[in-house]
């Protein structure tokens, strides 16, 4: 029997499908098929598959899912690739959806689409798509025609999937500095499954106790080496008129020190740098001795970080006891 569209499709003649892939493409989303949906346009399901071989001009992404070319597909054609698999009520949380939702700070971890799919769905896992059935399907946000979970949601379900306690505590962190709710975070986090939430949990106490970034628990644990008295956290300091000066990341309030994580992604850009440069400028004013560190050294030299905030503490207690 020959192949053949049916009569409203693109108008191709009966048997011409091969000799019209852009014909092929158009009923694509960018390139990826389902092979139900070429059987439609009369490509048998033989065909299909006999096209994915080695060698040959399709291939097979996921089941019953065809690239229409043999290139390395996209992450763009995977995660199209992942939807038309698991079917229209899909919707894409963890990872990717964070990324798409302008998050920076994740791991770098094999490629996988992990989609949320109604309970009743019998799809599995497959390939790079992580399948989860739920209950609580979330109303999904359409962001360049991707149907994306809420970040609160899509943040706490890529955090029960990763096992360390700096990946967990640099994701939240950011998704809070990017305007995510601490309650939203915490409802989200008591409204879900309990696999997984101890390590995300931890963070989100951290954080809603003062360290407003991953590298301000890090800062925490330095101070602990010094045997300082404990700094007042992320403290709002004004002058004595009440005018603002800063919120310093760390203040010791006997010796006037503040202690500022200075990350260059945060604080470095062009509108960043002239931001830091006036607030240390209101600082000095203010007779405040500020120690400016980068998050990175809170990581790898700990204890000579730790040295340097005991001497510039002892240097600022002998500079206020002499005035």
């Amino acid at each position: 029997m020959r192949d053949r569209f049916r009569p409203d499709d693109l108008g191709v003649k009966t048997g011409d499908w091969a000799r019209d892939p852009e014909g092929l493409y158009q009923h694509s989303r960018g390139g990826v098929v389902t092979v139900a949906r070429l059987g439609e346009l009369g490509v048998p399901s033989m065909t299909c598959y006999r096209r994915c071989r080695p060698g040959k001009p399709w291939q097979r992404l996921l089941p019953g899912v065809v690239l229409l070319s043999s290139g390395t597909p996209t992450r763009r054609q995977l995660v199209d690739a992942a939807l038309l698999y698991a079917g229209p009520d899909a919707v894409v949380t963890g990872a990717v959806a964070c990324r798409r939702q302008r998050l920076r700070g994740l791991p770098d971890h094999p490629f996988a689409v992990h989609l949320l799919v109604p309970l009743e769905h019998k799809v599995g896992s497959s390939g790079h798509v992580i399948i989860e059935r739920t209950t609580r399907l979330p109303q999904a946000i359409m962001i360049d025609g991707v149907p994306l979970a809420p970040l609160s949601r899509a943040v706490l379900d890529e955090c029960r999937r990763l096992g360390s306690r700096r990946e967990v505590s640099a994701l939240l962190a950011e998704a809070v500095q990017r305007g995510v709710n601490l309650a939203e975070l915490f409802a989200e986090l008591d409204a879900g499954s309990s696999r997984g939430t101890a390590i995300p949990r931890e963070a989100l106490h951290r954080i809603a106790d003062g360290a407003r970034s991953a590298a301000e628990v890090d800062a925490m644990k330095v101070w602990r080496l010094t045997g300082l008295p404990e700094p007042l956290w992320n403290h709002e300091l004004r002058d004595e008129n009440g005018e603002y000066i800063a919120t310093a990341d760390g203040y010791f309030v006997s010796a006037g020190l503040a202690w500022e994580i200075d990350s260059y992604d945060f604080h470095f850009g062009k509108q960043q740098y002239a931001a830091t440069v006036a607030r240390n400028a209101r600082y000095a004013a203010a007779g405040i001795v500020v120690l400016q560190t980068l998050p990175s050294r809170l990581r790898t030299e700990p204890k000579r970080v730790a040295a340097e905030l005991v001497a510039a503490h002892r240097a600022a207690m002998a500079r206020s006891q002499a005035a």
